[in-house]
């Protein structure tokens, strides 16, 4: 590779790199200002850096500056960064001088066989494996940030101490950062947790418990459209609907295999009448209980039970995200019971009800993943070569034939089996999964379950989970991010909010309100003794889709004033006029 594209940042491994001395002179920096700081591990992350600290006061914006400032200072010091080993022995007396208390211990927990290595850049050294550049000068000082100060347990133990770990971001280009903070300010004023607060949708509660998110009125309505929108399309495909219980015994998830391989995601168990229950992480296994529940042959296979299901995963608090990522979620779940003859038709006509689906919500933005698992990896993965071997294949084979454009990722697999992800790319952050598909031969023989071919020999089912919305919570965090709140009409918790001018126009409004009403639209009368300019902009802050406005010449000519959020002013016309407007508006799913 040539020096230019060793050292460009397109280059991602130079960009780790710079970023993983960044946080080497983020620690510099404390330890001049700070000496009492103790450090802990600083890394390279997807965006950025952050070093993990132990410090005897909390780190405030203003503590942030001045360690910004310092960094520019060793960043036109152009120190050194030199590489040196030492034996173990040495390593941790070195350690144990400079008073570090947390390398001490990584070094005594390093293999017996393991290089012990240090990096020096004037007169701060640091544990470190490497890679680093060769100098602080190649960082461009003014265009460093340090971005947030979140706290954060030593080892990632939640039983250990609490540390405060600082963020931040660097750039070759002061442009480059100027541009990612621009993002960064965007994200905010998108930030599904500020609007949902705002507009009244979801609410937290401490009493109530982190990660527990509670849906008003507004933010159910939107909920409870999603719920009818995905089981109305599901029940035109076949699938039919249950309701299980949000616990199930641990003899349950043993069989399953979960509580072998997902035991530190669910909650602890609880003892009733001498019996061990947890909360249901997943509900793959009650759907296989429901499928055992009577025999089954070729003829009525495929067998899709699909449910909407409350599900519960112990999520670390640092984790936690409104209703992004929260413990408890609902599931838009459902599991195919196919025979292997069928995986190609069934697989295929899920992919189509996903690309439907994002069609109607007009997302457009996104990419395929076929996640295998890591045959390394013993612990987290059913280790069965042979049925991962056929699982794996047989899924590839059918997003092939199926003409899918997709790359493979190794360890994102199902700990049962492969999975086809569709990642959405969101207007600001970084991909995520809102899609499944996963093909699974494993479950069904845990759990034993048959169906007897057209030979009368019993043959073990193949299972496809699939989740088209994902979960209902953060799918709904998805669209808030990229509507700003602004939903399509037809998902929008209030469509029409009456705007009269006077009092005088208050039955009038109520009563086109209630046609409205009567007719499945969703809408409101401000009647408040406010002028005019306040209420339409209360609406716009509310980013209520039309606001129609009735002053004393519509109720003269039995006419509405429409207003579109962005449209304007659509002008005077009938009530059935607008009527049949937003009926074709709403019918067709407009992005409006």
């Amino acid at each position: 590779m040539s020096e230019e594209n060793l050292y460009s940042f397109d280059n991602p491994e130079y960009r780790r790199t710079y970023w993983h001395t960044c946080s080497h002179v983020l620690a510099q920096a404390v330890k001049r200002l700070y000496p009492e700081v103790k450090l802990a591990i600083g890394p390279s992350i997807e965006n950025g850096f952050y070093y993990d600290l132990d410090s005897p006061f909390a780190f405030t914006r203003e503590h942030m500056d001045a360690i910004e400032a310092e960094m520019r200072k060793i960043c036109k010091e152009k120190l050194k960064l030199e590489r040196f080993e030492l034996p173990r022995e040495e390593a941790v007396a070195y350690m144990e001088s400079r008073e570090e208390p947390y390398k001490v211990e990584l070094i005594h927990d390093l293999p017996e066989d393991a290089v012990i290595s240090f990096y020096r850049q004037g007169e701060f050294v640091d544990l470190c494996a490497g890679p680093h550049i060769d100098s602080t000068g190649r960082i461009k000082g003014n265009a460093i940030k340090l971005t947030a100060c979140n706290a954060a347990y030593w080892r990632g133990d939640a039983k250990r101490q609490t540390l405060q770990r600082i963020y931040g971001i660097a750039f070759p280009k002061k442009e480059q950062l100027d541009e990612y903070l621009q993002k960064l300010e965007e994200a905010k004023m998108r930030d599904h947790r500020k609007l949902g607060r705002e507009l009244g949708l979801f609410m937290t509660d401490e009493l109530v418990g982190r990660g527990m998110p509670m849906f008003l009125p507004k933010g159910y309505t939107v909920w409870r459209i999603l719920e009818n929108y995905i089981r109305d399309k599901e029940l035109k495909l076949g699938y039919q609907h249950v309701l299980t219980p949000c616990v199930g015994t641990i003899d349950l998830y043993k069989t399953s295999g979960h509580w072998d391989h997902y035991q530190k995601n669910m909650f602890p168990a609880m003892e009733v009448e001498d019996e061990m229950y947890v909360l249901r992480p997943m509900n793959c296994p009650h759907h296989m209980r429901i499928y055992a529940n009577q025999p089954h042959s070729y003829r009525n296979l495929p067998v899709r039970i699909g449910e909407i299901a409350h599900d519960f995963r112990y999520e670390a608090s640092g984790t936690l995200k409104g209703i992004e990522r929260g413990r408890h979620f609902c599931q838009n779940d459902a599991h195919l019971f196919v025979t292997p003859e069928q995986i190609k038709e069934e697989v295929a006509k899920v992919c189509d009800l996903i690309f439907e689906t994002y069609k109607d919500f007009g997302i457009t933005d996104y990419r395929c993943v076929l996640s295998l698992r890591d045959p390394a990896d013993k612990e987290k993965y059913h280790d069965d070569d042979q049925m991962w071997n056929t699982a794996e294949t047989a899924l590839r084979d059918v997003l092939v034939d199926l003409g899918l454009e997709f790359t493979e990722e190794i360890g994102e697999a199902a700990f049962y089996g492969p999975k086809l992800d569709v990642n959405v790319k969101p207007a600001v952050g970084a991909e995520y999964t809102l899609s499944t598909c996963q093909l699974d031969f494993c479950l069904p023989a845990k759990f034993q379950l048959t169906y007897v071919d057209r030979d009368g020999v019993e043959r073990t089912p193949v299972v496809i989970h699939r989740a088209i919305l994902g979960s209902l919570d953060r799918f709904m965090a998805y669209l808030i991010e990229e509507t700003m709140g602004a939903f399509p009409t037809w998902l929008a918790p209030v469509q029409v909010k009456f705007l009269p001018v006077t009092d005088r126009a208050n039955d009038y409004c109520c009563r086109f309100a209630d046609k409205l009403n009567d007719l499945g639209f969703r809408t409101e009368v401000d009647d408040r003794n406010e002028k005019i300019s306040r209420k339409i902009r209360d609406a716009q802050m509310e980013k209520i889709p039309y606001m129609v406005v009735v002053g004393d010449r519509d109720m003269e000519n039995g006419t509405v004033s429409p207003r579109h959020r962005t449209d304007g002013d659509l002008g005077a016309m009938s009530m059935d006029d607008f009527t049949k407007l937003l009926r074709e508006v709403v019918d067709t799913k407009a992005q409006k």
